[in-house]
């Protein structure tokens, strides 16, 4: 009897000590309604860094969060995650809101930076290490909280283009965005200054990963993303590496590398899987 109990003591103690996602319900300004989760692990770092999660179309917090190995690293390394989620639009991000595309306009944008704001006072994060990362709907809201909130986010990972459609998912009927937007260099520089009218601190460094063999959301939208960010933080494109981080891929590297990179898929179709190590290594999270 005393064998069983000591058991079941261990087994509550493992559950009660166990990092799970958790639901945070009151964080802030939240115009849109939308959901905050949040991943804290057992043993968080002094200063934490803080990445938000963005999940796809017609995703979810709770399956971005079992949609990466994210979780795991955060348990190595004492960061925290935030996982939004959007139940509006059939679960897709508000892309085409001015209201997101304009620093402190509302949107889900603002919903995601209350977010930020609720992490970084409740846990004493690190307001110099935050990061934002997404696939598919969440790449191109990434795009958008980089543009909208430079202040908030020191870099980003993403996929997609940054605007341009009038409907927030790539099954509406306007296809322009999906389909490879095509601006001049000064255009894209303008979309982003004009999210942020003004502001002249540093802007984020971002990451761009794409599928070559992508039909729903065409690789030129990735280019495109190129194209903006390269001019926004005004770096050429120095070189393309083949085979990183795998056989088919090609990495486009601008200037160091340490402030813009491209990572496109050959076969590879909607969308590109994580790669969280060169992730995590861009952000800084890992040497």
């Amino acid at each position: 009897m005393l064998l069983t109990n000591l058991f079941g003591l261990a087994a509550a103690a493992t559950s009660v000590m166990g990092a799970s996602l958790q639901q945070v319900k009151e964080f802030g300004s939240n115009p849109t309604k939308i959901y905050m989760y949040i991943y804290v692990p057992d043993k968080v770092a002094a200063k934490p860094a803080v990445i938000v999660a963005l999940h796809p179309c017609g995703g979810t917090a709770q399956g971005w969060y079992s949609g990466t190995r994210l979780p795991s690293y955060a348990d190595s390394n004492g960061f925290i995650i935030i996982y939004a989620g959007t139940p509006n639009q059939s679960n897709c991000w508000d892309v085409q809101n001015k209201a997101s595309l304009t620093h402190g306009a509302g949107g889900d944008a603002l919903g995601i930076v209350s977010m930020v704001n609720y992490t970084l006072a409740k846990y004493s994060g690190d307001k110099d290490r935050v990061y934002v990362m997404g696939s598919s709907s969440g790449g191109m809201m990434t795009n958008v909280m980089a543009g909208s909130y430079p202040d908030v986010f020191e870099a980003g990972v993403a996929h997609a283009c940054f605007a341009g459609s009038p409907t927030a998912t790539p099954f509406g009927a306007n296809q322009t965005c999906a389909q490879g937007l095509t601006h001049t260099p000064q255009e894209w520089v303008n979309f982003v200054r004009n999210s942020y009218p003004g502001y002249t601190g540093r802007r984020p460094r971002m990451q761009i990963y794409h599928g070559l063999a992508d039909s729903l959301v065409r690789p030129q939208c990735a280019y495109e993303a190129l194209k903006q960010w390269s001019n926004v933080l005004d770096l050429p494109l120095s070189k393309n590496v083949t085979g990183v981080p795998s056989a088919a891929y090609t990495n486009m590297v601008y200037g160091d590398g340490t402030k813009l990179q491209g990572y496109f898929g050959q076969g590879v179709g909607h969308t590109a899987p994580v790669n969280e190590q060169l992730m995590l290594k861009f952000f800084g999270i890992l040497s």
